[in-house]
């Protein structure tokens, strides 16, 4: 590919490490920055970025401890404060004076809704789309008002538990890190046999098992602290909801409440599963394009959800 949507990399200095990051589009086209999850690499979102690079801006990085970007030790490296600012590293280079459309999947999602929902990056982020990744606060607080008996969301948030299993699995010695490097071969197989995935995607990274071993210290550093003691959480910034009805990891009762703590949201579900953006690139990036295009129009967001789940 050559012109102006040509893939191009860089690296950013961040908060005690250097972040690989990849470009497409023309620096003057509306900012874009697409975050990924876990156990991904910014690959994870190269088909979204190239159905985007024709209106936007885009930005897609491997986040700390994923694919070319460093791997840090220990786990105060990987909380919450350390990874906005490594955010806040990416938004001064690829765009220092206008604000971003941000997307997040997974746990790209979820340390994206901290800068969201925060005041370190006021100001900074036009829009963000959220996929398959909560707040965790927002979900500390759902728990407390819904996971209690008689509540008719009980059943829909005893089957997220039981579905959040590897949680407490990735908090254990030793044994994710075992295997991982004993069965990471076999993860483009799952992809392509049970979600959809294509067999030619650019996803997985070779760098896969480091990168899932590294990334066990998210779950370890951020999930308890937030979850028990959470915050109270809300955001200006207009939000687009895109939920895969399929996601075998986080299911559409954790989205419940979110409109308790924006009234800028829209729902968009997606028949899909959990890597949605490489099963449903097209959809993806078209529901994207149309929510960053609504916001730079400058008119707000309509509220289509009308089966609200306020907590």
């Amino acid at each position: 590919m050559t012109g102006p949507a040509a893939l191009r990399q860089r690296r950013i200095a961040a908060d005690g490490v250097e972040l690989a990051a990849y470009q497409w589009g023309a620096s003057t086209a509306p900012p874009v920055v697409l975050v990924h999850g876990y156990p991904d690499t910014s690959a994870v979102w190269r088909p979204v970025a190239e159905r985007l690079a024709d209106r936007f801006h885009v930005t897609a990085f491997d986040v700390r401890g994923a694919g070319a970007s460093h791997r840090p030790r220990g786990l105060r490296a990987y909380r919450m404060s350390r990874l906005e600012a490594d955010l806040e590293a990416v938004l001064d280079a690829v765009s220092p004076d206008r604000p971003v459309h941000l997307v997040g999947h997974d746990w790209g999602s979820i340390h994206s809704w901290e800068s969201v929902t925060g005041t370190r990056l006021a100001g900074r982020i036009a829009s963000f789309t959220s996929i398959s990744g909560p707040c965790l606060d927002h979900v500390g607080h759902l728990i407390r008002a819904r996971l209690r008996p008689r509540h008719p969301d009980l059943p829909k948030m005893l089957r997220q538990a039981a579905r959040s299993w590897y949680i407490a699995y990735f908090h254990l010695p030793l044994l994710p890190a075992l295997t991982w490097r004993a069965l990471g071969h076999r993860w483009r197989a799952f992809l392509t046999g049970s979600q959809g995935i294509p067999g030619h995607s650019p996803y997985p990274a070779p760098t896969l098992a480091r990168d899932a071993v590294s990334g066990t210290a998210l779950y370890r550093a951020n999930m308890l602290p937030r979850l028990l003691r959470p915050r109270d959480r809300p955001t200006t910034v207009p939000v687009q909801l895109i939920i895969p009805t399929r996601d075998f990891c986080v299911t559409p009762v954790l989205s419940y409440g979110v409109e308790h703590w924006t009234h800028r949201i829209q729902r968009r579900p997606i028949d899909a599963g959990h890597w949605v953006q490489l099963s449903h690139p097209e959809e993806v990036a078209s529901r994207i394009a149309e929510f960053a295009h609504r916001i730079e129009e400058g008119s707000r967001c309509s509220h289509p959800d009308h089966t609200a789940h306020p907590i």
